[in-house]
Formats: structure tokens, sequence, C-alpha cells
């Protein structure tokens, strides 16, 4: 076995099924992996957190740069290894490992490549923590995850992506902008594809109860009328390009939403959010994996919402449906 790299420190956390101290693992100590792991210890989401990654020094340095900081955390335990070993009895496995996104390049592009990595690691991954909540993150996810679901044979609630948490995050912080209203009374959700077939679902979304077709005036003065949500879905499926062509990578927001989903699976939240499970039947949809806000727990993903939909949106789910549906069956899937 590799060496690892273990720091600890006091703290209180969720614990597991069986009453032991909670355990994180993340797969890739890449920019999304170690922000993720970094997120996870600021917030205390769990008493152990661990970084896995085929890069030995990277992997060993990255756990060490976060694990002497823990002092000013609430983190409990911090390591790093090459040896997959590191995951076992882990609560919830988060996927960042897969081929980097290049500027320009969709994410459907990334598939393949990251498809094939899946096939070397989840084996693994299922045999040393086969009870463990896996949540797929490395785009494109939706496709990654649907064929994840394949490889693995993993139950429905066990297995599920990171789906539009980031980037119904993203429609709100625009829409706050727009409003002066805080997010946090900004109830709304971005549905389908993480990516650009994916689809705002206005017709359900509100602020204080207020339905934002409603809205009326907004800081400049304009309406919130069809041209503005138009620019915001066109600026939140922008959001991800424009960021990977000024730095290369996405890291800080999907860190922290990815933080999210983990925390509200270790606490038992109940939470509502658009992560992207296997889909049956859901308003017609089956056989593929996207983002439908879902009500996220200790058992993983459940029950899939039904928001009404106009015909519009109903229209755009489907093909975003087909569209994903299409690129798996070209992996073999």
């Amino acid at each position: 076995m590799s060496d690892r790299i273990t720091n600890t420190a006091e703290g209180s956390y969720p614990t597991s099924r069986s009453g032991r101290p909670s355990k994180v693992a993340i797969i890739g100590a890449g920019a999304v992996g170690s922000t993720l792991a970094y997120a996870c210890v600021t917030k205390g989401v769990a008493r152990e957190i661990v970084l896995q990654d085929i890069a030995k020094e990277k992997v060993e340095a990255e756990a060490l740069d976060i694990a002497q900081g823990i002092q000013f955390t609430s983190a409990g335990a911090v390591s790093g290894s090459d040896d997959p070993e590191i995951c076992r009895d882990a609560d919830v496995i988060a996927i960042t490992a897969g081929a980097k996104q290049k500027p320009g390049q969709s994410r459907l592009e990334l598939a393949g490549a990251t498809v094939g990595i899946m096939e070397k690691i989840l084996p693994k991954l299922v045999e040393v923590a086969p009870h463990a909540i896996f949540l797929l993150v490395a785009n494109p996810v939706d496709v990654v995850t649907y064929c994840a679901k394949k490889i693995t044979g993993l139950p429905e609630n066990q297995i599920f992506g990171s789906g539009t948490v980031l980037d119904t995050a993203r429609m709100r912080y625009l829409v706050s902008l727009e409003t002066g209203t805080a997010t946090q009374n900004i109830h709304g959700y971005i549905a389908g594809e993480h990516g650009d077939s994916e689809v705002p679902l206005w017709s359900s979304t509100e602020i204080g109860g207020v339905p934002i077709t409603q809205w009326g005036a907004t800081l400049d003065g304009g309406e919130f009328d069809e041209a503005k949500r138009e620019r915001i879905a066109h600026d939140v499926v922008r959001s991800a390009y424009r960021i990977i062509e000024g730095k290369g990578a996405t890291n800080y927001a999907v860190g922290l939403a990815v933080q999210r989903i983990i925390s509200a699976v270790l606490n038992d939240e109940q939470r509502v959010l658009t992560i992207s499970p296997l889909l049956e039947d859901w308003h017609g949809i089956s056989d593929v994996c996207m983002a439908v806000p879902t009500i996220v727990g200790r058992e993983g993903a459940g029950r899939r919402l039904e928001l009404p939909l106009t015909d519009g949106e109903h229209e755009a789910l489907k093909a975003s449906a087909d569209h994903l549906r299409e690129v798996a069956r070209g992996l073999g899937y």
C-alpha cells in the first residue's frame, strides 16, 4: 500500500449508517477534486476526507497542503494516496477524475475519454466501498453517470451525477443581480443536460412566492421579460466556457456545489437539488440520466419531483434527453 499523508483535529460530524465517523472519498486531485476537498474540510461535512489520484506526488501534496490548515477549520482528518484502498468504507465517493475540458470544447466531446477512465476505476471503488453513495462529477456528467450506472450495476438511488446544481445556482445568482433580491429567496431550477441543451424552468421560478413572469420592473428599470430570461439562460450556459477560456478550469463554484450535495446526503437533509439520477417515466422521459429536481438524503437520490412544465419546456427536455441518450448509445451503453 502506498504512503498516506494524514492530519487530524477535533470536530462534530454526521456519522455513517453504522454509527462510525463519516468518511468522504474524492477521486481525482485536479482543480475540481482538490477544491472540493478544501470545501468539504472548511464546511466540516465529514470526519474524514480522503483524496485518491494516480499521480502520487500530486495527491499527497494536495492533501498535505489542506491538512496543514485544519487547525483553523472544523475538519477531522485529511489523507491522500494513489491507492484506491484509501477509499475503503467511504460513505460518499465523489468522482472528479476525467479528461480535461479544453477551451472551446463541449462537455459531450469529452465523453469517450472520460467513460474509458470510469471503466478502469469504478470496479475497484465498488469493491472497497460497496455501500457508498457514488456521486459523479466528471463531465459530461449526465452521459458519464448513465455509463457508470451500467458499469457498476448499483441501485438507482446509490449512483447519480452532480447534474445542474451549479447551473441552478448560476441562474439564481443572475436573477438576483437583475432583481436586487437575495439568492436564497429565488426558487427556480435548470433541468436536463448539464451543458448546451439544459432547460431553465421559468414557468415554476418564483421570488418570494411571486412568479418570475409576473415580477415586473428590474433594477435597470426594464421588465423581467422573455428577452431578459433568454439572456440569463444563455449566460448560464456560457459561464463554464468563459471561465475555462480565462483560467483553464472551473473549480470554486463547482467545489461548493458538490459539497452541498455531499452534505445533503450525510446529514439526511431531504433537500431538493437538481442532481442527475436515472429517470424512468419522468414526464414520459426514461432510460437517461439528466438533471431534475430530486429529493436528496442519506439513501442518495430519492423522489424525482414532477414540476408542472409548459409544452415548450417539456419538448426541450425531451430533446435534451434524446441528445444524451444518443451520445451514450454511441459509446456502447
